[in-house]
C-alpha cells in the first residue's frame, strides 16, 4: 500500500485517453473508500469508473474500449485472469493495479496469476514509515482477523521487509486524551 499504483494506472489511463483511445475503468464494488464511481489514490488523484460485482461484469461492461483500466484488482475473484487474458486476446490493452501479498505477506490471489501472465509487470514501491527503506510490505495496524480489511492510513502503513511484523498488530502512537 502507499506506492503509488493506483497513481500510476490513473496517469497510463489518462496518456491513453489523451491519445483518443476509449478507456473503460474498473473497481471493485466493495471499495467504497474514497467514491463509489472513481478510482482515488491516497494523494487524492481521482479517474471515474465503473464498479462491478466481480470480474465478469466486466467483459458485460467494456463496450467498444480499447484500453481497460482495473483497480484493486486483489479484490476480485480469480475470474479475473481468464478475464484479462480474453480482452488481451482481442486486442485491448488491459492495465491492472492491486496489490501482490496481503498483511501478511502471503500472494495476494489474483495478482501472481495475473502477474505470471501480463506481458509487463511494474512494482511500485513505497517507503517505510519506520526506517525510510524501500517498502514493499503492509503492516497492519489494527487487530482484525479478516484477510480484506478496507482501510487506509488509520488501518495499514508501509513496511520494508526488516521492519514489518506478519504475526503483531504495530503498535501505533495514539495521542488519548486523560480521562480520570
Amino acid at each position: 500500500m502507499f506506492s503509488g499504483k493506483t497513481e500510476e494506472l490513473i496517469r497510463r489511463l489518462n496518456r491513453a485517453r489523451y491519445a483518443k483511445q476509449r478507456v473503460a475503468v474498473f473497481k471493485p464494488a466493495t471499495d467504497t473508500r474514497y467514491a463509489l464511481e472513481a478510482i482515488v489514490s491516497h494523494g487524492a488523484a481521482a479517474l471515474p469508473c465503473i464498479p462491478v460485482a466481480d470480474a465478469a461484469d466486466i467483459l458485460a461492461r467494456v463496450g467498444d474500449t480499447e484500453v481497460v483500466g482495473i483497480d484493486e484488482a486483489q479484490f476480485f475473484d480469480n475470474g479475473l485472469v481468464a478475464v484479462c487474458n480474453r480482452l488481451a486476446d482481442q486486442g485491448r490493452r488491459v492495465v491492472v493495479a492491486g496489490l501482490d501479498q496481503d498483511y501478511r505477506g502471503e500472494p495476494f490471489d489474483p495478482m501472481p496469476q495475473l502477474m505470471a501472465v501480463a506481458e509487463y509487470v511494474t512494482k511500485t514501491l513505497a517507503v517505510c514509515m519506520v526506517c525510510g527503506a524501500p517498502a514493499d510490505r503492509s503492516q497492519r495496524l489494527v487487530a482484525r482477523d479478516a484477510r480484506v480489511l478496507l482501510g487506509a492510513t488509520e488501518t495499514y502503513e508501509a513496511r520494508c521487509r526488516r521492519c514489518w511484523s506478519p504475526d503483531a498488530v504495530a503498535s501505533a502512537q495514539v495521542d488519548l486524551p486523560f480521562a480520570g
